[in-house]
Formats: structure tokens, C-alpha cells, sequence
């Protein structure tokens, strides 16, 4: 019952309104992405099931709902067990009795806890579960902290929905892609204060309202699509401040000639900070703060922290 409300707040309160002499067969594919949008959002273990990024020091850190642990979860028994962080960054668990978690859906009393960063490719990090919640250990910038999530969190719960601008296809845009020879170095901030020097393998220039303008694009995985993290004059005043993120398919003559990219502005959507504060998202670069008012894709989250 909570995920099909979900689904009907996230397809009802905030999508604008076509009519339907105006259902295209674009304008049905931009409806189905937004649909699956919101399912990946509002899934059981999606952004909005997070409720807490607890940071870990290294040796023993007791975690439990209890207000006795060094790490007190929201959720959960009152004391689940103790995780260790070794010097070698290693990161073990060792379950209290009669905690009832599981590890990977094993019922064990110890294991280690391969964080994000070193999961095997494709392959999810340990997870803890424990009722209707669990946690994964993330490493960033080299520290190591808890991802907790729980399918009742509130913020699932009371989601509120999606706003979007009008769809409109002049906002899918071909853009020239110029390959970079080597790939230039793109510093990205994020929420959290790191900073990360990503590869950059080109990038998209395209023309609005008779001006020119370029977005540097990053992958994030090798042979995976161009992610850009952008920012516009909407930012901050009718969508989210910090950035939204774009994702594009290759050039189809491969990423080291030139050729063509497709921008298509209308499935430009929200980071999960938008939603919730315990995110480590990105921040869009100086390189890619558009002089421009992007009135494409998602809004500004009504129901944001």
C-alpha cells in the first residue's frame, strides 16, 4: 500500500499536466522516464529510505537505537553489535545476541564489510539488515561511514511528490561533442567537502537563444554514459541549489572523434540531497554553471529538508 501511494503521489502531485492530443510519442517516453524515476525513488531501499550517514572512527564503534552506543541508529535493535575499522581500513561486524540482523542474508555472528568503493564490479557492498532497515558501509575521501536506510522512513513515507517544468522537446538538444586528447582533469566538490579530480573525456557544446554554451562530462564507471553535474539560473530559485544531474548516451562514433551528443534537459533531475540530508552528492562545477535558465525537467523538491 505505501509504495502504490507513492508511486501515485510521485506521478500526480508534481508532474505537469498533458493533455492528451499533446501525447507524442516523445512526450510518452518523457511520462514512462519520470514513472520509472519515481519507482527507483520511492523503492523500498531507494533515497528516500535513508535515515542516517553515521561516520565511523577507527577500532570498535557499538551501534544500536540504544543511547549508549558511540553510533545510535534511528531504527533498529538497542544494541545490534560493535563495528570495527582496522588500520588497514578493514571493517568487520560482530553481531550482539539476539540482535536477529543478518549479514547479506546470512544469519552469522561476524563478518567483514566490504564498503562501496571495493565491492567486486557490479556487485552491492555488505549489507546489514535488521527489520525493516539495514546499512552498507560507504568510503569517501579515504573515511568510512554507515549508508542506514529503512523502507519506514518518514521522509518515504510523507514523500511529496515530484514538480516538473511543462515537458518540452526543444529542450532536447544535439550537441557537438569535442573530444578531449588527453582527458582534462574536472575538480568536483560535494555536500560532505571532498573533492574529487575526475577524468574528462570531451565535451558538449551546443546553442540556446543564439548563444553558445559547453558542459564537461565525467563517467563513472569505464564504458558508461556521460554524467554531467550542471547548474543554471534556475538553480536555487525554481530548482534544487547545489545541482542537478544529466546523463547522456556515447557519441555514436565513440567518445575519441567528434561527433554528436543528445542533452536531453527534460529528464535533468535532483540529486538525492535534494531529498534528503544524508547524501554525499556532487556539486555542480564553476565549468558547468550554465548562464542560462534551464526550464527543464525536475523542480526544486517541495518536501525538502
Amino acid at each position: 500500500m505505501l509504495r502504490a501511494s507513492l508511486l501515485i503521489a510521485a506521478m500526480t502531485l508534481g508532474a505537469a499536466t498533458v493533455h492528451a492530443a499533446d501525447t507524442t510519442p516523445y512526450v510518452q517516453q518523457i511520462e514512462q522516464w519520470r514513472v520509472d524515476r519515481a519507482a527507483r525513488l520511492t523503492a523500498p531501499d531507494g533515497w528516500l529510505s535513508l535515515i542516517g550517514l553515521e561516520w565511523l572512527h577507527e577500532g570498535a564503534n557499538r551501534i544500536g537505537s540504544a543511547a549508549d552506543n558511540d553510533i545510535v541508529l534511528k531504527a533498529g535493535p538497542a544494541h545490534l553489535g560493535t563495528v570495527t575499522v582496522g588500520a588497514d581500513g578493514t571493517v568487520r561486524i560482530a553481531l550482539a545476541p539476539h540482535s536477529g540482523a543478518t549479514v547479506d542474508g546470512r544469519a552469522v555472528t561476524e563478518a567483514v564489510l566490504v564498503d562501496d568503493m571495493h565491492a567486486v564490479a557490479g556487485a552491492a557492498p555488505a549489507t546489514v539488515r535488521f527489520g525493516s532497515a539495514s546499512f552498507y558501509v560507504i568510503e569517501r575521501d579515504g573515511r568510512k561511514a554507515l549508508r542506514v536506510k529503512d523502507a519506514e522512513a518518514p521522509t518515504r513515507a510523507h514523500f511529496a511528490g515530484i514538480d516538473y517544468f511543462p515537458i518540452d522537446p526543444s529542450w532536447r538538444i544535439e550537441a557537438d561533442w569535442v573530444p578531449f586528447a588527453p582527458p582534462h582533469k574536472l575538480e568536483i566538490g560535494s555536500v560532505i567537502g571532498t573533492i574529487e579530480a575526475v577524468d574528462v573525456p570531451g565535451k558538449a557544446v551546443f546553442r540556446r537563444d543564439g548563444h553558445a554554451f559547453e558542459l564537461l562530462p565525467y563517467q563513472e564507471e569505464p564504458g558508461g554514459e556521460l554524467f554531467f553535474v550542471i547548474a543554471d539560473r534556475t538553480s536555487g530559485k525554481e530548482t534544487y541549489g547545489a545541482a542537478r544531474f544529466l546523463y547522456a548516451a556515447l557519441p555514436a562514433g565513440g567518445l575519441a572523434r567528434p561527433g554528436k551528443v543528445v542533452l536531453d534537459f527534460n529528464r535533468a533531475y535532483n540529486p538525492p540531497c535534494a531529498f534528503t540530508p544524508f547524501a554525499t552528492c556532487p556539486l555542480a562545477p564553476p565549468e558547468n554553471r550554465l548562464d542560462l535558465a534551464v526550464t527543464a525537467g525536475e523542480k526544486k523538491y517541495r518536501g525538502g529538508h
